[in-house]
């Protein structure tokens, strides 16, 4: 009991000591915009409250208290959170992170801007369970310790409202009432009207904006470089014509679909599913290009009392043209099916919300957002008014939770409360599933390559086009699109981790890294590190592609000495030894000196960097285009680090003829990495498997070994051939052996004189 009251009073005592740490770096007015002082901590976890004068006007907490942070690095991300009495979000401030993409590379700025958002957010109906949680800009690059950042505010709020500490007041506009009416769609109600109709009383909603309209509401959005990049056309040109209806009603359905596609449609819904169509014109598309990568409609998306949802391509039906009369001719018609898992109650109002993207920059995007909002017309509902109900006084008498006063329809609690119970990993996961399909399909083609090797490189045209396909998958889907580039912080962090507390839901909060690495755990025991220097690192693959287009040029290539070239391959593994050895220090400063490793620079931000770093990466290139895979033969930590426990592979794949190396040196010398020893033998720590060596293996025309056993072949078939047995039969005395030498007869030959025989 003693040990115990101990250990509470020292766990008391380490949280409250970490608030005041990260406490003097804040000052009260930056998270509360009248505050002037801090009160005293209170309470485990601890909250800080802020006073004005003598006024409370809200507290200071540290996300990491609370909710789990633990950020790309392995370790956790500090915020301090300030939040009123009635549980909004007033401010945030980072005080202290070690990630590595924030450290080096994308700016801090960028992630504070994304992660502010959330201000001004009342997270009471999250809590409650009647709206999703809100979501933080996306800011590539940097997308797990976003979502991580982000998560843990919400989180950590929601835990203290539902404790009680804050929050308990009642929201602004809710009030007890009688009970609503009751409306539901009249599906009874059935006839075709015209466009016009349609349009005039509502059924159908336009959205018009024109090139002159969005211009502006970029340049007074106060963002400078995309007003600087205006749309291009007359200021008065249809920058978009949108219109929306929703066709499962049985009137606006069958005037815009027709009879028969209407009666189709139907059969196709499921209970309480709907149906949407959206249609425009000019210059911007309501589609995009996105649900062609991804799969899903990004530039619209569907929301309902605090719920939303995206459209993805298979709700997704193309319609050539609507069929009420009058209608105009719109070349993007698109019929929606609401996805089941969204109740959209379309007697209620909802809105279809519009995001308008400008590029800005390389990467960079600006974003708009315009709403299109629908109330189904009364023609439509049929009403039914409920007995009356005496007003709640209860204290447990339910609060309106809706967003929009007027609105009648109470949205039940706990709707959306399972998705904060809901690790984020998982959240993570079901985001990126067509990604993860993808990289999970990609490594199955990569083992049936490896197991089916012989069959392949028996083909060497074939599998020189299938390595170069699956290089360009990687380095462009893997690399440049999914930014699952592996890096050697990976490993560092891995390590840490193991030290200091090991965390799975850290390693899962990226999916795709996730499952590359457990592909190259499983490739370890099977081939070493090959599987992934060869086929999988998006950086080797540029290296490897840029060469080839060198050597299409004729780019003098170079071979280094042997001599040279053994003594250069172990400054890699003194780099990772380094690195490792500083990650014990400060993983920190480890990430920082693994900037030796250009993958951040030409991978993940595409170049688009600090000119040193981008002199650096440039320079690996073009060393590359002289000496193939100059940074990975020479200078990679990551490959280093691979290699070491690629000794325990448990098969040899990669085979050798007797002559190897004694007296034949043919495969050492076309080595693309030279890890074939003079002696013959392959150096697999060096090896990255691109299988060049079991081309010549099975190649009769190349390999002087298999140049023999061809001739071999060659001499008994041409023993056994017709003319020979004619001689034989024909009794003209012994007959003269008809020899042959590289396919060919030679003539008068003794057999004495003759190539040795099988």
């Amino acid at each position: 009991m003693v040990l115990a009251i101990v250990l509470l009073v020292a766990g008391r005592a380490t949280a409250v000591g970490k608030v005041q740490d990260f406490l003097p770096k804040v000052q009260p007015g930056e998270l509360f915009g009248q505050a002037d002082r801090f009160g005293p901590v209170q309470g485990d976890p601890p909250l800080v409250p802020a006073y004005r004068g003598d006024q409370l006007v809200g507290f200071v907490y540290l996300n990491s208290d609370f909710a789990n942070a633990t950020g790309y690095s392995g370790k956790p991300i500090h915020m301090l959170v300030g939040i009123d009495p009635q549980g909004v979000v007033r401010g945030l401030k980072l005080v202290d992170h070690k990630e590595p993409i924030v450290l080096i590379g994308i700016p801090e700025q960028r992630i504070i801007a994304a992660m502010n958002r959330l201000i001004g957010k009342d997270l009471r109906p999250v809590a409650s369970g009647s709206e999703r949680p809100p979501q933080v800009d996306i800011v590539s690059g940097a997308t797990v310790t976003v979502l991580v950042m982000g998560d843990s505010v919400v989180r950590s709020a929601v835990r203290l409202i539902k404790s009680g500490r804050l929050g308990s007041g009642d929201k602004p506009g809710a009030a007890a009432g009688a009970a609503p009416a009751a409306k539901t769609v009249d599906l009874e109600k059935s006839e075709v009207r015209d466009w016009e109709a349609l349009v005039g009383d509502g059924s159908v909603r336009r959205l018009s904006l024109t090139i002159g309209e969005v211009n502006e509401a970029f340049a007074k959005a106060g963002n400078q470089a995309a007003a600087d990049n205006a749309e291009p056309g007359d200021t008065n040109d249809p920058f978009i014509d949108l219109y929306v209806a929703p066709v499962s009603v049985p009137t606006i359905g069958r005037s815009l679909l027709g009879n028969t596609a209407y009666e189709q449609l139907r059969g196709r819904l499921k209970t309480d599913q709907q149906a949407i169509l959206v249609a425009g014109s000019g210059a911007y598309s309501f589609k995009g290009s996105g649900y062609v990568r991804g799969g899903i409609f990004d530039r619209i998306e569907l929301l309902q009392d605090g719920q939303t949802t995206r459209f993805r391509d298979r709700n997704h039906t193309r319609l050539g043209s609507i069929l009420a009369e009058g209608a105009p001719d719109l070349p993007e018609i698109a019929l929606f099916l609401v996805p089941e898992d969204f109740k959209l109650d379309l007697a209620e109002p909802w809105q279809l919300q519009l995001l308008v993207q400008r590029n800005i920059g390389a990467r960079d995007k600006a974003f708009l957002n315009y709403e299109v909002g629908y109330t189904l017309p009364d023609r439509y509902l049929r009403v039914e008014q409920p007995a009356a109900v005496a007003p709640a006084t209860s204290p447990e008498a339910p609060r309106v939770t809706d967003q929009d006063p007027s609105a009648s329809k109470q949205t039940p609690a706990g709707t959306f409360g399972g998705e904060l119970d809901e690790p984020l990993w998982l959240r993570i996961w079901k985001t990126n599933a067509v990604s993860v399909g993808i990289a999970a399909f990609a490594i199955i083609v990569l083992t049936g390559i490896f197991f089916f090797q012989d069959a392949l490189v028996r083909r060497p045209k074939t599998y020189v086009w299938v390595r170069r396909a699956y290089l360009t998958f990687t380095l462009v889907w893997l690399g440049w699109y999914a930014n699952a580039q592996l890096s050697v912080v990976n490993v560092l962090t891995f390590t840490n981790a193991l030290i200091t507390g090991f965390n799975w839901e850290f390693f899962l909060a990226a999916p795709l890294i996730f499952i590359l690495w457990a592909a190259i755990a499983a490739a370890l025991l099977f081939w070493g590190r090959g599987p992934f220097c060869g086929w999988l690192c998006p950086f080797g693959a540029l290296q490897e592609l840029t060469n080839n287009i060198a050597q299409w040029l004729k780019v003098p290539q170079i071979k280094v000495p042997w001599g040279l070239h053994e003594r250069l391959w172990p400054i890699k593994y003194v780099i990772f030894l380094g690195l490792f050895g500083l990650s014990l220090y400060s993983v920190a400063l480890a990430e920082v000196v693994a900037e030796v490793e250009p993958f951040k620079t030409a991978i993940i931000l595409k170049f688009v960097r600090d000119w040193p770093f981008v002199i650096y990466a440039l320079t690996l290139l073009s060393a590359g285009l002289f000496i193939e895979r100059f940074f990975c033969r020479y200078l990679c930590p990551l490959g280093a680090a691979l290699a070491i426990p690629g000794r325990i592979r448990m098969f040899e794949w990669l085979k050798r003829w007797p002559e190897c190396g004694s007296p034949c040196q043919r495969c050492a010398n076309e080595c693309p990495v030279q890890s074939i020893h003079p002696e013959g033998q392959i150096n697999v720590n060096e090896c990255i498997y691109c299988m060049h060596c079991q081309e010549l293996y099975h190649d009769d025309h190349r390999c002087p070994h298999m140049i023999q056993v061809r001739l071999k072949r060659e001499r008994r078939e041409a023993l056994s051939s017709p003319s020979m047995r004619q001689i034989k039969e024909g009794g003209h005395g012994p007959a003269k052996p008809i020899v042959t030498h590289m396919g060919k007869p030679v003539q008068d030959a003794s057999p004495a004189e003759a190539p040795p025989a099988s």
